[in-house]
């Protein structure tokens, strides 16, 4: 959920199952901290969390469905950016994601991004049976 009333700048865009679209929120996104003067960590740690949350709603979410979109909603202020992404997926739960750092999974790739995301951010919430992500930066948090 974002509250305008947290926020300097509200964004809301709607975009095909396509990862070129995806990448271009996601640039958009960055500019925009960088206007804020969020820090390098900062950036890094979004751009990375944007890259997670954006391909696998569209890769696993709507499994490359051209009829299905993403919405993308996004807000940011000198204190913190945050992201909703929802897909039109079936959605997932997460306990049925397996553990990447359990013995057994060290050579699969499945829940990696999802363990990167909460490494790398303040906040990473699922709702909506795992359709919608949220996903928040502070500014200058480690």
């Amino acid at each position: 959920m974002i509250s305008a009333e947290e926020f300097d700048e509200l964004f809301d865009e709607i975009i095909p199952s396509d990862t070129v679209r995806g990448q271009e929120v996601q640039e958009r996104i960055i500019a925009l901290m960088e206007k804020y003067k969020f820090t390098e960590r900062d950036i890094f740690s979004t751009r990375l969390a944007l890259e997670e949350g954006i391909i696998n709603a569209i890769k696993h979410g709507n499994r490359m469905d051209q009829n299905k979109v993403v919405q993308i909603r996004w807000a940011i202020s000198s204190e913190k950016v945050r992201v909703v992404i929802k897909d039109q997926g079936p959605g997932f739960d997460l306990c049925d994601v397996p553990d990447p750092t359990a013995l057994e999974n060290l050579e699969r790739p499945c829940g990696r991004g999802i363990m990167l995301m909460k490494a790398f951010m303040d906040l990473i919430e699922y709702s909506e049976r795992g359709t919608i992500l949220t996903i928040e930066k502070k500014q200058g948090s480690e």
